[in-house]
């Protein structure tokens, strides 16, 4: 009783306490701390607070008014939340809403205040507490690599020296924290280099480097952070050693390769003078380009000299004494040639050759003006006292052994010897003309021209004029009736000696030695016949600098620049060119020379700059593939052949030359065909098998073909050749109008032709062009007496050509079929017998019928006779040989006439076009050949039994 009376009391006293409250409920606001200082590690989501979040309300144990119901977080952008995680208590946690990453912010800082339930379950009447800030830090993740913060590192150093820091390569991490973003160390990956590397990155040499043990390095480096991770891609760092500095040209290539057809093509464009900082008052550079290995001492044309000098515009009247070896020219084949140059016509004289050139070359007419031109190529002469080397010489050829004119090299020196004939005055007169050159015996080739113009004479070498230095009187020649012989390579000694022989010869090179008589030659063609077609040349002459001034020599092959500016001579040395303008130029090296004078202010010369020394590679040049096309086959009529302007053989001739190069397209290189025009020299017609009879044949050009060409042309019973430098078109031209002719053109089988064209003297040849040339024969049908004669309506008709055979085509021809011979053996029975009288009166068509059908057909199958004999009336044979006399005698009439060229009767099996060709054997022929028909026509008759026959 006692209990229930204190329980309650104290429910009233609880229920009187909260009775007294109820205006006063949740009467205190929560408490937090004033600060608070989180950690967090990047991409997680929970947050370590110092001082732990704890939200107290004084309220408390009161429900709703001592609980704490939420944190609120003020801040712009704050990526965290508090959650309440026992409202009695007040305890919380702060937690990330959205992945925080340290790279993106490093630290928050933001305010918080927490709040109570409210005064009821609905919370109303809540309160809240003082605001407190909330500083975040948070840490890092070391998630990425270092980085360089260069893809490549260069520098240079010079040899012989130790650097403390040759450079510095530098890495960097996007981590945020000092510990994950920093470069702790740098290495060297590459093994076995001579360098180190600190942990700043800076690079160092271990060792006194030499340029020339290597000239560069090139080393991979990596790098770690503070946290051990390495970079993921190490570092290239490229290290150039540098020769202590040495006067000279610097950035020019050892090789340069020029291409056919590109023109004018730079030599040095990054080429510059180092001087090492020395100050220079003036340059000069002198580039050489060596060719003289090349030829006849550059790339020049290779065309034969008369082509050349028809090119050059020289006189047409000049005679060449070192020709290509042919028939018509073949005092040369004896001689030595200097092959593999290029298609250059070089004779090789070691002291043992010579030619004597035939009376009927030599030039009869040399007047007080003419021209003597060679190429020579000569060294110093052997022995102490030298003889004399004879180029040329015009000597007796028998009895005496007077030199009338002669060329010839002594000691170094040229000498030119002219005894003029005694016919006006007998006094002394200029005999021998002196010149002392290097040139001579450098043993490279020069062009010499001699030009008189008597009593003066004068030397060009190489276009340049060189009058003589000594010039020798003698009385003149006097007249004899001795005949003279002029020789190349040695002087004929035709008198005063046992035996007649060569003497005085010469040692050396030539090409190219003619004689021009009447006239002298020009300074522009002597220029043009020697001019090199490759050399130096300077592009953009007008962006030199005023100061600079450069000069060539006559050949170009020698370039001078100079200038005081060093700027302004490195750039006109990068302007220096090569170029050849032969469309077809001669592969292969050609050496470069420079070398350099510098003068410094008040000096002579300062510095020493070393020579350079280069070659320029010709590429080989793309071959033409020169093709003659056009009909191999020409049929005409006799009448043609025999008319008077002959038949053209040529004229549907085509000619065409194409190359085949590699055109670069998407990287990678792809041949194409592409046509070219270019020149030809020469197209040779030959005649194959028999050579032409003049009496009845020709092949000829007509001189209004050549007009307005630089062509000429020779022709004889082997052939025409049409030559000189001119272009396929007219070549094309040219050929078309040539006319081939036949008097007899009933003698023709058939004439073949072939045509051949060359460029660059023979360097590049066309195809062999075969055309056959015969005669068109026409078939007239056999008109039969009467009808009588004909064959029988029923029979299938038979139609035999006339015979265009030649008598083995008869021997070997083939027997009518077995059928038809019964049948033609079985009509003649049945005529005979039937009607015996009319057989008897066309007895003579009936057997010249069938001589005919036997000649055409050949030898006859041997019939089995022996159940069948034929009687044939001896009167036939009478009438059948006066028919055939007949027919012999028309045939001759005809072929005397020629008024046809295709005969319709027969002679013994043979037309009038397959008799014999010459008319000296026409009648021995023709008796023959009636024998043989009168052998043939006895072996074929059979003999005819009606009374054998049964029916």
């Amino acid at each position: 009783m006692q209990i229930l009376g204190l329980s309650f009391v104290l429910l009233c006293l609880i229920w009187g306490h909260s009775g007294a409250l109820g205006g006063k409920v949740n009467k205190h606001k929560p408490w937090i701390e004033t600060s608070y200082h989180g950690v967090i590690t990047e991409n997680m989501d929970t947050v370590l607070l110092d001082p732990p979040l704890v939200a107290l309300d004084k309220d408390a144990p009161v429900p709703y008014a001592g609980e704490i119901c939420s944190f609120k977080i003020y801040g712009q952008d704050a990526p965290f939340e508090a959650v309440v995680l026992n409202r009695t208590s007040g305890e919380g946690v702060l937690q990330a809403s959205s992945p925080v990453d340290c790279e993106s912010q490093k630290e928050y800082t933001f305010i918080i205040q927490a709040y109570d339930c409210g005064a009821g379950p609905s919370g109303a009447d809540w309160k809240k507490s003082h605001k407190a800030v909330v500083h975040i830090q948070v840490d890092d993740v070391n998630e990425f690599s270092p980085v360089f913060r260069e893809p490549l590192y260069k520098a240079s150093v010079t040899e012989g020296k130790i650097y403390d820091s040759i450079l510095q390569v530098e890495a960097w991490d996007q981590d945020c924290s000092p510990q994950y973003s920093q470069i702790c160390i740098y290495e060297i990956v590459t093994a076995g280099t001579p360098f180190a590397i600190d942990r700043n990155g800076n690079i160092r040499n271990t060792e006194r480097l030499s340029y020339d043990k290597q000239k560069s390095y090139k080393i991979m480096v990596t790098a770690f952070d503070c946290g051990q991770k390495r970079a993921k891609e190490d570092v290239a760092v490229h290290i150039d050693v540098k020769p202590v500095c040495k006067p000279g040209w610097q950035g020019w290539n050892k090789r340069v390769d020029y291409e056919p057809g590109t023109g004018s093509r730079q030599l040095f464009p990054k080429m510059h003078l180092e001087t090492c900082g020395g100050l220079l008052s003036g340059v000069k550079a002198m580039v050489e380009l060596q060719t003289n290995h090349i030829g006849k001492g550059c790339d020049r044309e290779t065309y034969s000299e008369k082509s050349l000098q028809k090119l050059c515009g020289a006189a047409s009247s000049s005679t060449d004494l070192l020709p290509a070896s042919c028939p018509a020219t073949n005092w040369t084949a004896s001689l030595l040639t200097d092959s593999g140059r290029d298609s250059d016509l070089i004779y090789r004289f070691e002291g043992r050759q010579a030619a004597n050139i035939p009376d009927h070359v030599v030039p009869q007419n040399l007047t007080d003006q003419f021209t003597i031109a060679t190429w020579m190529k000569h060294g110093p002469s052997p022995g102490l006292r030298a003889e004399k080397e004879t180029l040329l010489c015009n000597s007796d050829k028998t009895e005496m052994n007077r030199h009338h004119y002669s060329l010839y090299v002594h000691n170094c020196r040229l000498v030119f010897l002219l005894r003029r004939d005694f016919t006006q005055v007998d006094t002394f007169r200029p005999a021998e003309f002196h010149w002392k050159l290097e040139q001579i015996c450098d043993k490279e080739w020069h062009y010499y021209v001699i030009n008189v113009e008597f009593p003066a004479v004068t030397l060009f070498v190489d276009g340049v004029t060189y009058e003589p230095y000594l010039v020798t009187d003698d009385w003149p020649i006097q007249t004899a009736k001795i005949y003279t012989q002029l020789t190349v390579g040695a002087c004929w000694q035709g008198g005063e000696v046992g035996t007649p022989r060569f003497t005085q010869y010469f040692r050396g090179s030539l090409s190219g030695l003619t004689i021009r008589p009447g006239r002298i030659e020009t300074q522009k063609v002597i220029s043009c016949l020697q001019a090199c077609k490759e050399g130096l040349d300077i592009n953009s002459l007008e962006s030199l600098a005023k100061d600079i001034k450069f000069h060539f020599n006559p050949a170009q092959s020698v370039l001078v620049v100079e200038g005081e500016d060093l700027d302004s001579i490195n750039t006109a040395m990068t302007k220096v060119s090569y170029i050849n303008s032969r469309q077809f130029p001669t592969s292969g090296l050609r050496r470069l020379h420079i070398t350099t004078t510098v003068q410094c202010f008040g000096e002579d010369t300062c510095l020493s700059i070393p020579d350079i020394k280069s070659v320029v590679m010709v590429l080989p040049p793309s071959e033409p593939r020169i093709t003659i096309s056009g009909s191999n086959r020409l049929v005409r009529p006799g009448a043609d052949l025999r008319g008077p302007l002959g038949v053209a053989p040529f004229k549907e001739l085509q000619i065409t030359s194409t190359v085949t190069k590699g055109d670069s397209f998407g990287g990678s290189r792809r041949p194409g065909v592409m046509e070219l025009m270019h020149n030809l020299d020469y197209c040779d017609v030959l005649v194959i098998g028999d050579e032409l009879n003049p009496e009845r044949e020709s092949l000829e050009i007509h001189h209004s073909a050549l007009l307005g060409k630089h062509l000429d042309a020779t022709n004889s019973t082997s052939g025409i050749s049409i030559y000189g430098v001119d272009s396929m078109a007219h070549y094309e031209q040219a050929l078309r109008q040539l006319r081939y002719r036949n008097q007899r053109p009933v003698t023709l089988s058939e004439r073949r032709f072939r045509l051949t064209c060359s460029e660059l003297n023979g360097r590049y040849t066309s195809n062999e062009f075969n055309l056959e040339v015969s005669v068109l024969h026409h078939s007239a049908p056999v008109e039969h007496v009467n009808h009588m004669a004909a064959q029988a309506p029923f029979m299938r008709p038979v139609h035999h050509p006339l015979m265009m055979h030649t008598l083995n085509s008869h021997m070997s021809g083939s027997a009518p079929p077995a059928a038809t011979a019964v049948i033609v053996v079985c009509i003649a029975a049945l005529v005979v017998i039937v009607v015996i009288g009319v057989y008897r009166i066309h007895a003579t068509h009936q057997e010249g019928s069938r001589e005919d059908e036997d000649e055409v057909k050949g030898t006859e199958e041997d019939w089995d006779n022996s159940a069948l004999t034929i009687t044939v009336n001896p009167m036939e044979n009478l009438g059948g040989a006066q028919a055939r006399d007949a027919e012999v005698k028309e045939e001759e009439r005809e072929e005397e006439e020629e008024e046809e060229e295709e005969e319709e009767e027969q002679v013994g099996g043979m037309t009038s076009a397959e008799s014999d060709s010459s008319d000296e054997d026409e009648e021995g022929g023709e008796e023959e050949e009636r024998e043989k028909v009168e052998e043939r026509k006895q072996k074929g008759k059979l003999e005819w039994d009606s009374s054998s026959i049964t029916y």
